[in-house]
């Protein structure tokens, strides 16, 4: 191989090596951390915030409707019979919710239920 090939093999190998020393990343980036009680989602309700919160729910509102509180205030929660699953739930059993916070103009923020879980 002539001399100025080798030459130019090298330095395109030395130009991927220092490439990939500055490489950047590229994945997901984690957005502002989720509230960790009812008091935070009142007072900044974020439209389709994940959140997962530990309580208790307090009454039946209406269809599917429930007043959930985790000590701090009570929120209005939606769950759908399907994630119930037929448990016996009442005021005194501790649960777990994920979903995200439902916030319609000009209305109270409520908590869309993905998963509820009995806590032992």
């Amino acid at each position: 191989m002539p001399l100025h090939r080798k030459l130019i093999v090298s330095l395109a190998a030395c130009a991927l090596l220092a490439g990939s020393a500055h490489a950047q990343y590229v994945g997901p980036t984690a957005g502002p951390a989720a509230p960790s009680s009812v008091a935070a989602i009142l007072k900044n309700p974020v439209d389709d915030q994940a959140v997962v919160l530990r309580g208790h729910l307090l009454r039946k509102v209406g269809k599917e409707k429930y007043t959930f509180s985790d000590g701090t205030a009570e929120i209005r929660v939606d769950i759908d019979d399907k994630v119930f699953m037929n448990r016996k739930i009442d005021a005194k059993t501790q649960v777990e919710i994920r979903g995200e916070v439902e916030k319609d103009f000009m209305e109270s923020p409520e908590i869309d239920v993905d998963a509820l879980t009995v806590v032992p």
